[in-house]
């Protein structure tokens, strides 16, 4: 980097088994899309496109809420980009799922509790 004053972010990557987390100090003006792309997390894990991947600061997802797409958001010092892996089921299937199996346990515990 340049003599250019720098901020410190981080960009955090969480797998089942492990988390990497990275400090850098970049260039004001830097977008979450950059700094995930000089963190190295990309070349480490070649799951992690960064054309594709879902980025977020501090639990809530660029793109959303007002949020700017992470190739448009403006790094603030301290900002913590979170690279999202994709979910293996669909949240509101798995709950679906979840309710149907303890409904039918409740049941079939109610008929055990008539036959004696």
């Amino acid at each position: 980097m340049s003599n250019k004053k720098t901020i410190a972010v981080e960009v955090v990557y969480a797998l089942p088994h492990e988390q990497r987390l990275m400090s850098l100090l970049v260039e004001p003006g830097t977008t979450a899309l950059q700094a995930l792309e000089l963190s190295g997390i990309p070349r480490e894990y070649p799951e992690v496109d960064p054309a594709s991947a879902k980025l977020g600061i501090f639990g809530q997802a660029l793109g959303t809420k007002g949020l700017a797409v992470a190739s448009e958001y403006v790094l603030q010092p301290g900002d913590r980009v979170e690279v999202y892996r994709p979910l293996i089921a669909d949240p509101k299937e798995a709950r679906k799922q979840r309710a149907e199996k303890a409904k039918r346990q409740a049941m079939e515990k109610a008929g055990e509790g008539k036959a004696g």
